[in-house]
């Protein structure tokens, strides 16, 4: 993978307590990256600045902050711009004649979104943990919903306190969406990375699952800069929300093809495939055979990231769980990262980032 040394050297003038590239620092050369998914969102709220400092903590080499819009044309990190689940919202009386029906994607969502309340109303809010069954709630209420611009100055302090590079992965939730309420969100993500002086040379990655943003963002960034763009995907005859919108034919599975990969790599750096589209399950649900995809992806120049390890034995492969199926397995999931790992994949998104690092560290 590419090396980051370069671009943290120069982030030293602005922050001399940086020594080390992202890509460089926990993971050695050769090694795979972990990406906090959602911070260490197994043991804490999910983007929450809580979150992303035991991620940090935990060794994970790049934090993700999943980002949407609100009234006022700010970015914050949510998982989706409905944030009845996620936050303390729907106890709120004050908030409860903003409740409504949106239809996101093509699919109809009931709730409370971002894009109807200022950044000052949602600052109000107590975030709370996604999935209760499987996670502790005992964080529920302590910790605010943070905006973008505050995640890029804790990373400056995190990162100076760590004295190492920690990259940032940033994605960009339901763009054409969020475009057709008048709230496109690329033109203020670059802003804001060039206006930081850490993520202005140091190591970050936009992902999406469209692919209209990805390609207007490889006319704004060049190859070889500190951003790369990274292709998310999902599964079979799903299609990227912009594409359905604009009445187009092209789905995810096709775009995992040795031809669709070719395209891809026209316009981004990488993709983010779901893992079952590099092991996939077997009739039992245990671990199968390897496709090609992490080779084809590669013949393509497209490094692989896939989403998303998780430590519950829900999440993991039968063959791997032991316990209760909302129990923890750490072992179980360390087994199943590294059974990835050994197909060549660059990086991986999980929840558990020190599982992740003990994942990688210990092969």
């Amino acid at each position: 993978m590419k090396s980051w040394g370069c671009a943290l050297l120069l982030s030293l003038a602005v922050a001399p307590s940086l020594a080390m590239s992202a890509e460089s620092s926990s993971a050695a050369p050769g090694k795979a990256s972990v990406y906090a998914h959602r911070g260490a969102s197994a043991l804490l709220p999910e983007h929450t600045l809580a979150a992303y400092a035991q991620a940090i903590t935990d060794g994970a080499d790049y934090i993700e902050p999943d980002l949407v819009m609100t009234k006022d044309g700010q970015l914050v990190a949510r998982h989706e711009n409905e944030i009845g689940g996620t936050t303390d919202v729907a106890s709120r009386a004050e908030f409860a004649d903003r409740r409504t029906t949106r239809t996101i994607d093509g699919e109809k969502v009931e709730g409370w979104f971002t894009e109807d309340f200022t950044l000052a109303e949602l600052k109000t809010l107590y975030a709370r943990e996604r999935l209760p069954q499987q996670r502790s709630t005992a964080f529920d209420g302590q910790f605010r919903i943070a905006s973008f611009d505050e995640i890029l100055a804790f990373l400056v302090q995190q990162a100076g306190r760590a004295n190492r590079g920690i990259g940032l992965v940033p994605e960009i939730k339901h763009p054409s969406y969020f475009q057709s309420i008048g709230l496109p969100m690329e033109d203020k993500v670059l802003a804001a990375l060039q206006a930081n002086p850490y993520t202005k040379v140091g190591p970050v990655t936009l992902q999406s699952f469209e692919t209209a943003n990805l390609r207007y963002l490889r006319g704004k960034i060049s190859r070889g800069s500190n951003i790369r763009l990274l292709q998310l995907t999902w599964k079979g005859d799903a299609k990227p929300a912009d594409v359905a919108r604009a009445g187009g034919a092209l789905t995810y599975a096709q775009m995992l093809t040795p031809a669709g990969l070719k395209e891809i790599a026209t316009y981004a750096d990488g993709i983010g495939p779901e893992l079952r589209s590099i092991i996939p399950l077997d009739a039992k649900g245990a671990l199968g055979v390897p496709t090609t995809l992490v080779r084809d992806a590669h013949a393509a120049g497209l490094m692989v990231v896939p989403y998303t390890f998780r430590p519950e034995n829900l999440f993991i492969a039968a063959n791997l769980r032991s316990g209760d199926a909302n129990a923890r397995n750490p072992e179980g999931s360390i087994a199943e990262m590294r059974a990835y790992l050994d197909t060549d994949i660059d990086a991986f998104f999980t929840d558990d980032p020190a599982l992740g690092r003990k994942a990688v560290d210990g092969r």
